[in-house]
């Protein structure tokens, strides 16, 4: 393989040296920001047989070319276009420029909880590891494991306590990443998370109970009357109160002498924020996280079927945009507060897209006669399944249009399906075929069958829109020849 000769072709296919303002490569793909997007010959591009697919993202052009030929290619790229070695972070940075700013604020939202997502799975696989020994006739009529097994109870409750601790320390991880993402100290933000949980409050979630009852402890200081709660299990109020401490902390930095910088940043920082945290932000931010909750959860409740089958056929289209990674917040506020809301009902709706996205590839791979489209297809097709849909969504799908087409109506179909039987997450997780892993335990059966209806759905329209397409060239032809 001639790798120079395989730059300077995509490098003329894009528009020349001129037109590329920043470029890296991860594991399979080249990431660039191109300065004219529209100057791109998609056609060159698709007729290259190194190329296995292209997409556009978060400002960045990506080519897939698969391991061991991106590096290879990227090294000649980067001599032919004169740009010094970068890092993804650094295209990153450069593609954030060029986005509005409804795609700035998901990119930030991303930014901040994709860090976090190992810890949050970890805690939520191990919540429904715990489901599994504790759920009453799953594997027992009118038992649990631990009933049945009452050896079994303390390991059962081991579990437990390990699922739960990044839930009842989400403020934690959260305010580390986003006083980060926000230009503050990531330490300081841990330190105003656990501020948000200190054990001498009254735990956020016996907050309601406490209401009821007229027992909220408050701090009594200079006429205010400031409750003593803590904010276990959410997230607004954190997001918020770590930019107002990165903010306090930046103009701190500006203003204070350099010999008392140290002393006296980090305590101003940490006490006008986590005052303005008990007495205003908290406190509002807490209401809207509420609101926003029981919002989304009235509105799966009403909507019901008709509201899946919308939002599965959707979907696909807003992953597209990028917009899906606004639902990280959404999904570990449902499942920070899943005892009201008994899981995220985005998860099942995420896997439902992502299989018939896969089954739309794999009807291509089944119906195509091109060697390059078959190689792309199988590879993205598996991947799809497990999980991972760019490749198969951008490198197949979207390129031959009427896969996609397929692939949202299965998603629109399963959607509705899970949707009907109320299907929900308890954990977050490869939206995919090991996601089942991730699903309440007495949810299992109908998330695997929706599972199924999605892949035999899109699967059969992908095959149906290919004949007609098919077809429809074929009777073009003919009448070409006639004429």
């Amino acid at each position: 393989m001639n790798h120079k000769k395989i730059a300077k072709e995509i490098l003329t296919a894009i528009g020349g040296k001129d037109n590329v303002s920043a470029a890296a490569h991860c594991a399979t793909r080249l990431r660039l920001v191109l300065n004219d997007e529209s100057a791109i010959d998609q056609g060159a591009l698709d007729n290259m047989d190194v190329v296995k697919g292209t997409f556009s993202t978060g400002g960045q052009y990506q080519i897939i070319l698969g391991s061991g030929t991106v590096n290879e290619v990227y090294k000649h790229f980067a001599t032919m276009t004169g740009l010094s070695e970068m890092s993804t972070k650094d295209v990153k940075e450069a593609g954030a420029k060029k986005l509005n700013p409804i795609q700035q604020f998901v990119k930030m939202l991303s930014d901040i909880f994709v860090p976090i997502i190992p810890a949050i799975v970890a805690g939520g696989l191990l919540m429904g590891l715990n489901n599994v020994l504790t759920a009453q006739d799953l594997f027992i009529d009118g038992k649990s494991l631990v009933d049945a097994y009452p050896n079994m109870a303390d390991l059962a409750a081991l579990i437990n306590t390990f699922a739960n601790a990044a839930f009842v320390f989400l403020p934690i991880l959260i305010g580390f990443s986003a006083t980060q993402r926000f230009g503050g100290n990531p330490y300081l933000g841990a330190a105003l998370g656990m501020l948000m949980v200190h054990p001498d409050l009254l735990n956020g979630y016996n907050y309601a109970d406490a209401m009821l009852k007229n027992e909220v402890p408050v701090w009594h200081i200079f006429g205010l009357d400031i409750e003593k709660v803590a904010y276990q299990g959410t997230v607004l109020p954190v997001l918020a109160a770590s930019f107002i401490l990165a903010k306090i902390e930046t103009f701190l930095r500006r203003i204070v002498p350099s010999a008392l910088d140290n002393l006296l940043t980090p305590l101003l920082s940490i006490f006008i924020t986590g005052l303005l945290t008990f007495t205003i932000v908290g406190p509002l931010t807490r209401s809207a996280g509420n609101l926003l909750t029981d919002g989304i959860v009235w509105m799966y409740d009403t909507t019901g079927v008709i509201g899946g089958l919308i939002f599965g056929l959707l979907y696909a289209p807003i992953v597209i945009t990028g917009m899906h990674h606004s639902f990280i917040a959404v999904e570990t506020q449902l499942l920070a507060d899943i005892a009201k809301t008994g899981g995220s009902f985005l998860f099942a709706i995420a896997t439902m897209s992502n299989i018939a996205q896969g089954a739309a590839t794999l009807a291509v791979l089944k119906i195509t006669k091109d060697a390059k489209v078959k190689g792309t297809a199988s590879a993205a097709g598996i991947s799809a399944l497990l999980g991972i849909t760019e490749p198969a969504m951008f490198g197949v799908n979207l390129k031959l249009r009427y896969p996609f087409i397929g692939a949202i109506v299965g998603s629109a179909v399963g959607s509705g399906f899970v949707t009907l039987f109320k299907v929900k997450a308890v954990a977050l997780g490869a939206a995919g075929l090991p996601g089942i892993i991730s699903i309440r335990p007495d949810k299992i059966v109908p998330y695997i069958i929706g599972m199924a209806v999605a892949f035999a759905v899109a699967f059969t329209v992908t095959i149906v829109l290919a004949k007609r397409a098919a077809k429809k060239e074929a009777n073009i032809r003919k009448e070409g020849i006639v004429a």
